[in-house]
């Protein structure tokens, strides 16, 4: 079910797939959107939890504000969605950015979280920036209608050919169509360009320590493009960050960097959190 919470000066916008404890509340990463996560949902994530998935400030239909994305305006908002809900400590999650923002909610406010979920996030490659390019590549790019933008994204080099339900649903919430029928991506190019400097900046030696709660770190190794692309984050790096974390348990799920939520990889990710959570 889509809703919107007033939080922290605007209105966030998220999905509520009803299910049992605890309460899972996942981050999108760096340029996505709530619906990232649909298909760990049709995978069986919901109903075996509940699941709350969020459109962070600057994405999806949430409000796009010209500035305000460190993540301690991010953390602000998820803190004021929760205190809206009126949960008690939940599962807290994200997948790259959103895990990045994982680990600074629970290494600032350690009371709000019972567990981590992270999906393929961490110390992350030197090249980075160069790496995220195809999937940035989009943000305020005008294409001629939906159906277009929706053709150019199935055949994205990263998908490696993966397109089903969920990934259609994705890029479909990803997608604006303007009234001359044109479309371009709901995310905001100024907002992403600001959050992910604001992100490297950011001194995470220092807050993983902190971040106390049990995680599990899932770690998708396959290659972010077409053959010989590195992965978003290589096993040595993620493993880094697993051994910086108090309590870390490690593994590598298949897929990509994206694939690694989506098609049959998706079922494999849910089993990982099932078995974790069920410890």
């Amino acid at each position: 079910m889509a809703s919107f919470a007033h939080v922290n000066g605007l209105r966030l916008h998220y999905l509520d797939h009803a299910g049992g404890e605890p309460l899972l509340v996942l981050m999108h990463g760096l340029s996505a959107n709530a619906h990232c996560f649909d298909g760990l949902v049709r995978a069986g994530l919901s109903p075996r939890y509940r699941v709350i998935s969020v459109d962070l400030r600057g994405r999806g239909l949430s409000d796009k504000p010209a500035s305000g994305y460190s993540m301690a305006d991010h953390a602000a908002d998820i803190l004021g969605l929760l205190d809206t809900l009126g949960t008690g400590p939940v599962v807290l999650g994200g997948h790259s950015f959103g895990g990045l923002l994982t680990f600074y909610i629970a290494a600032h406010w350690p009371e709000r979280v019972s567990r981590m979920l992270i999906f393929d996030a961490g110390s992350m490659h030197p090249r980075v920036r160069e790496l995220l390019k195809p999937s940035l590549a989009r943000l305020g790019k005008l294409l001629p209608s939906v159906d277009a933008y929706l053709n150019a994204a199935r055949l994205a080099p990263y998908l490696n050919g993966l397109w089903d339900e969920s990934a259609e649903a994705y890029f479909r919430a990803d997608v604006q169509a303007n009234p001359d029928g044109t479309a371009q991506s709901r995310s905001s190019p100024e907002a992403i360009t600001e959050a992910m400097e604001r992100v490297l900046s950011e001194p995470w030696s220092e807050y993983l320590p902190r971040a106390r709660a049990p995680a599990l770190l899932l770690n998708a190794v396959e290659g972010f493009g077409p053959p010989g692309t590195p992965p978003i984050v290589p096993p040595e790096l993620a493993q880094e960050t697993a051994r910086a974390l108090p309590h870390c348990r490690y593994l590598v799920v298949p897929g990509n960097h994206t694939t690694m939520l989506f098609g049959g990889n998706a079922s494999h990710t849910v089993k990982a959190i099932t078995d974790f959570l069920s410890t």
